[in-house]
């Protein structure tokens, strides 16, 4: 049986992919923009794939990667203007996996129907606001709960054998549309798919393809 996703290819209006990744940083600069999609293209439907950035790993973050990253941050903020909370690096003892934050996002949507994108953007506030680490199963655990999910059960799926078969479909699907890097954002129509950005990009240039792909299928 293909997954969901990929049988959703009788919509009348277009669809947006996005593959993402919470625990992204540009992921987190790209927020914006993306609401502004949202906005100006409200009857769009939204199909999120989580991208899974790093695997796995009960390992602390060796002290050069966490400087790449607090750089790499740096850069964000002078670039975009997205703010980030700095006090996550003296708090936490950063581990280098976000795949335990994709699967909460996962299970969140298994639960309930639209609570996948809520469990995103809280994901993204306790990490890049609050100096939370998602990467912890009990961050995660305070997050559904504070999403109203039944803690119980939200555990038993997080480490489930579906979840994880999910997340790496997710990830392979997310391969073939040509995604090699986080936020990859895509356009579906009449079963033909169009690239909207490989990467960080602006919502202007983003309407502005939308607008041709539309006008030249039309």
């Amino acid at each position: 049986m293909k997954p969901d996703f990929i049988q959703l290819n009788r919509l009348i209006m277009p669809q947006f992919i996005y593959v993402i990744d919470p625990m992204c940083s540009w992921c987190w600069a790209f927020q914006p923009a993306s609401q502004t999609l949202k906005n100006h293209f409200p009857d769009f439907d939204w199909l999120y794939l989580m991208g899974g950035l790093a695997p796995d790993s009960e390992q602390p973050m060796p002290a050069e990667q966490q400087q790449q990253i607090q750089s790499i941050w740096k850069h964000i903020e002078q670039q975009t203007g997205t703010r980030f909370n700095h006090d996550f690096w003296t708090k936490n003892t950063p581990r280098r996996s976000t795949y335990p934050a994709c699967r909460a996002v996962i299970s969140a949507e298994k639960m309930h129907q639209g609570c996948g994108i809520k469990m995103i953007e809280a994901i993204q506030t306790a990490y890049y606001l609050d100096a939370k680490n998602p990467s912890e199963p009990n961050v995660l655990l305070q997050l559904a709960s504070e999403l109203n999910l039944n803690g119980e059960k939200f555990s038993q799926l997080l480490n489930c054998n579906e979840i994880n078969e999910a997340l790496e479909t997710e990830i392979n699907y997310s391969h073939k549309l040509g995604a090699q890097g986080f936020p990859s954002l895509f356009m579906k129509r009449n079963n033909t798919i169009y690239p909207l950005a490989y990467g960080f990009s602006s919502a202007d240039k983003m309407i502005s393809r939308v607008e041709e792909y539309l006008a030249g299928t039309e």
